[in-house]
Parts: structure tokens; C-alpha cells; sequence
């Protein structure tokens, strides 16, 4: 024959037989109370078993998340990497060196004088793969800078018309020979 749990922990000796009375005592009180009042006792035990369910069930929705944030980057990671990697200018090694700007350092890229006027003029960009710089075309910079706008380093994609209007030195003419 089967026993209750009150029985079972009577008879281990893990609970004595006052305090089973007692909690059998409760129990009948509670339930006095609840049919005589209508009056719904407050179940402490359930309401902190709710409470830790809703926060774990919050946890995980932050964690999860949080997963899904981090997936997306090392996507979007992949998708300028490949950009990069597929649109990459070769470079001139014995051309002239073109020197910009990272994080404060300047850094000096060797290219063809044909590519620095292009970078020059908006036509090419400068953007960073790991360590390493690459020269790109204006289109997929711009499929880079929408993506992850750090990986730009430079572009000098400007507005043409409002150049012209706003430039005080426009009738000045810039000798071929300067080099910064």
C-alpha cells in the first residue's frame, strides 16, 4: 500500500509527529478561513516559485538577445569581409605613397598615381580588413559604410554643388606638384 509524503517522512523520522499535527492543523485552518470569508490565503511559496519563473524567463529572453546581437555582427563582420575581399584594388608598390589617418597614427599606403587621384576625388576609398588596408571601389564603400561604418577609413565622398557655392578659394588654382 502506497503512503503520503507525511507518512513517509513520519516514518524515516525525519519529521515528528507534533509537527505533522501541526502543519495538518494549519492546513485545516486555512481552509476554514477560506470557505468562512471567502477570503483567499496568499500561498508565499507559489507566489516566490511565479516571481523566480518570470525572472528566469526574462534572463533568457535577454540572453537570447543579447546571442542574437552578437550573431548578427560576426555577420555583418563576414559580409564586409567578403566585400572587402572581393572588390580589392591591386596596389602599386612602387607608386606614391598615400598617407591618411587610423586611430591618430598616420599610415602610408603605396599606390599608383592614377588610384590617388581617385581616392583624391571620391572615386576609390581606403578601408581596414583585420590589420591590413585595402583600396576599394566608391560603390562598395558604400556597401561597407552602411554595414560597419569603422571599417571606412577613407572616403572622400563629398557633395559637389554645395563645394562649389561654399569654397572662398575656388578661382585659386592648387599646383600639381603638392603632396601632403
Amino acid at each position: 500500500m502506497k503512503l503520503s509524503l507525511q507518512e513517509q517522512l513520519l516514518k524515516s523520522g525525519l519529521v515528528s509527529s507534533a509537527q505533522a499535527k501541526s502543519v495538518k492543523s494549519d492546513k485545516r485552518k486555512q481552509a476554514q478561513q477560506q470557505r468562512k470569508n471567502g477570503v483567499e490565503v496568499v500561498d508565499e511559496a507559489k507566489e516566490l516559485a511565479q516571481k523566480a519563473q518570470a525572472e528566469k524567463i526574462e534572463r533568457d529572453r535577454q540572453l537570447n538577445q543579447l546571442r542574437q546581437q552578437q550573431e548578427e555582427q560576426k555577420q555583418l563582420a563576414a559580409q564586409v569581409k567578403q566585400i572587402i575581399e572581393l572588390n580589392r584594388l591591386p596596389r602599386d608598390a612602387e607608386g606614391l605613397a598615400y598617407n591618411f589617418t587610423d586611430n591618430n597614427k598616420v599610415k602610408r599606403l603605396y599606390v599608383s598615381e592614377v588610384m590617388r587621384d581617385q581616392i583624391a576625388e571620391g572615386r576609390l576609398a581606403i578601408v581596414k580588413l583585420g590589420t591590413d588596408y585595402e583600396v576599394v571601389g566608391a560603390e562598395a564603400a558604400r556597401k561597407i559604410q552602411q554595414r560597419d561604418a569603422t571599417s571606412v577609413i577613407v572616403f572622400n565622398e563629398s557633395n559637389k554643388t554645395a563645394d562649389v557655392a561654399d569654397d572662398p578659394y575656388a578661382a585659386y588654382q592648387v599646383p600639381d606638384d603638392l603632396i601632403w
